[in-house]
């Protein structure tokens, strides 16, 4: 039964996170803004193992359904920095002044909807009554998950968006590059 679970979870778990890529790719009309954001899951998924480890906690079906729950409240945080970068850049900065400005502004909100989300789960994981003990590994994998993944999120994906966004224009915009290094030689007086 436990393997037949499994394997539903993984079909569930694959089948969440394809949809939440579709999703991501539609409102931000990118293919590659939604990977930058989903980079942040591995580092849930790994927060939610060793939570289970550290709190003595079994995988079951309640901790995996933990960490379907996880994959849509790590894309939170990521969605709020990109979203946030996206309109910077588009107000005429560039892609490191976006990320730095929008870096500390987006720090708030993501820290209070993640500490009100672990403050949410602390009840129900530490919870002795009856019954409590089919709800405690699905809390624990969110809080552990939370926390590795807002942590990890701040410094990960403001990486991977600049790695991609340097590679996005190099490869499927060249002609903008060249035409800006025409530009800034000829400024300089290096072009003939």
């Amino acid at each position: 039964e436990l393997g037949k679970a499994g394997k539903a979870f993984g079909m569930a778990l694959l089948l969440g996170i394809v949809l939440v890529y579709i999703v991501l790719a539609a409102q931000f009309e990118s293919l590659v803004h939604p990977f930058t954001i989903m980079m942040s899951l591995p580092f849930a998924v790994i927060g939610g193992i060793g939570g289970l480890l550290i709190a003595g906690q079994y995988m079951s079906m309640m901790a995996m359904i933990g960490f379907i729950m996880l994959m849509g409240l790590v894309t939170k945080n990521g969605i709020l920095l990109v979203e946030f970068t996206n309109q910077l850049k588009e107000a005429g900065k560039s892609t490191k002044e976006a990320l730095l400005e929008a870096g500390p502004i987006r720090l708030r909100p993501i820290l209070m909807t993640s500490v009100a989300m672990i403050a949410g789960m602390i009840p129900v994981a530490l919870a002795t009554g009856d019954g409590a003990e089919i709800r405690v590994p699905m809390a624990v994998t969110v809080i552990g998950g939370l926390l590795t993944s807002t942590v990890l999120t701040l410094g990960i994906v403001p990486v991977v968006y600049s790695l991609l966004d340097g590679l996005r224009q190099r490869f499927w915009h060249p002609a903008k590059i060249e035409g800006k290094d025409e530009e800034a030689a000829a400024a300089a007086g290096l072009h003939t």
